[in-house]
């Protein structure tokens, strides 16, 4: 795991297995209790951190040698977490029925986050989803 940190921004690169999502919880939690604020992100920013990391692991058909890489950064007073992976398939917002076990978790980013959306990575193969959270009073 490849990490730096420093005020504003925490970059992690972890295993693309659903076993490292505890790790990025944790990780997302230690960089919020360094936040004056920190714990008025917490819950919203855990939710939709683990929804993100999920997608990440389960739909993308990346080698299984790829990491994800997670960052997190402090922009004004909204909260940015990106989720980076080298699928070059970008997420669709759905509707799951009733009895569907899967499929509602970018339902949870679109409605907690402030805003939310998946972008080419800048300088390499595949993607990155972030979420905009803004402070809960």
């Amino acid at each position: 795991m490849l990490t730096s940190r420093h005020p504003r921004m925490f970059v992690a690169r972890l295993d693309s297995r659903t076993e490292s999502a505890p790790l990025a919880r944790y990780l997302l939690r230690a960089y919020l209790s360094g936040l004056p604020s920190g714990e008025r992100y917490r819950d919203t920013a855990e939710l939709l951190l683990c929804e993100l990391f999920a997608n990440a692991v389960q739909h993308s058909d990346a080698p299984d040698d790829r990491h994800i890489e997670i960052r997190f950064a402090l922009s004004g007073s909204r909260l940015r977490l990106e989720v980076h992976d080298a699928d070059t398939t970008h997420p669709a917002l759905r509707t799951a029925a009733p009895d569907d076990e899967h499929g509602r978790g970018l339902f949870l980013v679109n409605e907690l986050a402030e805003r939310w959306g998946s972008v080419p990575r800048p300088c390499g193969i595949g993607k990155f989803v972030w979420a905009l959270i803004a402070p809960v009073a």
